[in-house]
């Protein structure tokens, strides 16, 4: 009955806020680096973690998760060069489980994904006509974001947690404009002997970035001479999206078991979605893991499902079902969990394949050392 309860007030706190935001006129796509995932854990299955993730990284797939730290401090990073090496994704977190009762945690969360390196070619013509390369430079853009985390224990079993973010986001893009953002996010889990749940509500109070732009007098005049339109500070709405999980997690003698089907609720429509309208869609993703004696891991997931038209026919419309495979696995050495995953394999959905690492480190509490007796030998 709690877990239903927790669970109801979530699933209605977020199409209240759904309802209450038709209104907008907002990009659909905002903030995207947020929705790519970290750990190479969970991107091994898919992001179907929302219910069973137990770690550092749980202060961005699901903050209720963090009250299941089995070390007093861990520290979690991850690196990977996206989309065959276009652009640099990292990520840093540290969590740390509070003194006192409810297994009460905070973390906080780092994320960076840029792209390097980028020409600019605004000056390369110059005043008279003529074309000089030496007028090309270079700029970067890149996006941050901070992520602070706080959960604790809802019953005195220790089976029903609660947990929120309070997020801010840095976007620029060379020195020709920035953004600033801030929103907040909620999960809750239930974890039982085979079965755990868990729902993750992000960006419940909408995301808001605020964009400024600083153009010279003669970059507005290339942008207006190639007929580009000229930025403007203007701002950006990430609309509130609902992730909900269910995991099944069972032990044999050393082997251990665990799959999750996870359903990624968006107000961002898409044609291709398989469960898609104007105004909504459900994203399902599914993720296996198999362990053997707790220490080595095998991992594979299924997501991206979309019905897409076939290019080849011409006659009538043809759709098939395309789709995203990841696999990965992870080695656990003592205090260090060591994980990797390689998404998109054979780039079956037209995504460049990506390698996924990260590293896990518990710091566990020095214990105490006893006094010799005196007078002992």
């Amino acid at each position: 009955m709690a877990i239903y309860n927790s669970m109801k007030n979530l699933l209605l706190i977020f199409f209240i806020l759904i309802s209450s935001i038709q209104f907008v006129s907002a990009q659909k796509f905002v903030n995207e680096f947020l929705n790519i995932g970290v750990g190479a854990r969970a991107h091994g299955m898919f992001g179907s973690v929302v219910a069973n993730v137990d770690d550092a990284t749980s202060g961005y797939w699901n903050p209720a998760g963090l009250t299941q730290l089995e070390a007093p401090l861990q520290i979690s990073a991850m690196h990977t060069n996206w989309f065959g090496g276009i652009a640099n994704y990292d990520y840093l977190s540290i969590a740390k489980k509070f003194k006192g009762d409810r297994n009460a945690a905070g973390g906080f969360t780092i994320i960076r994904m840029g792209v390097d390196n980028i020409p600019n070619t605004l000056n390369l013509i110059g005043p008279d006509g003529t074309v000089n390369y030496d007028r090309i430079t270079t700029f970067s853009t890149s996006d941050y974001a901070g992520i602070l985390s706080y959960a604790r224990d809802l019953n005195a079993k220790g089976n029903l947690s609660f947990g929120g973010n309070i997020k801010v986001i840095n976007r620029s893009i060379g020195s020709f404009g920035t953004a600033w953002g801030f929103g907040a996010d909620l999960g809750a889990q239930w974890r039982g002997e085979h079965f755990s749940f868990g729902a993750s509500a992000r960006d419940i109070t909408t995301t808001f970035n605020a964009w400024s732009f600083n153009l010279t007098e003669e970059e507005k005049l290339t942008f207006q001479k190639t007929d580009n339109v000229i930025p403007v500070s203007s701002t950006e709405v990430t609309l509130p999206r609902l992730i909900i999980g269910a995991a099944f997690h069972t032990k044999s003698g050393k082997m251990s078991y665990l799959a999750e089907a996870d359903l990624n609720i968006s107000t961002n429509g898409t044609e291709a979605g398989i469960f898609a309208g104007n105004n909504y869609a459900i994203d399902p993703t599914v993720g296996l893991e198999v362990g053997f004696a707790d220490r080595v891991f095998v991992r594979a997931g299924v997501g991206n499902i979309q019905s897409v038209i076939n290019p080849s026919t011409i006659d009538q419309i043809e759709r098939e079902l395309e789709f995203q495979p990841n696999i990965g696995m992870g080695l656990k050495l003592g205090r260090l969990n060591v994980d990797y995953a390689l998404t998109n394999i054979g780039s079956v959905s037209g995504i460049l394949v990506s390698h996924v690492f990260s590293l896990t480190l518990d710091f566990n509490a020095r214990k105490a050392i006893s006094a010799p007796i005196e007078g002992s030998n």
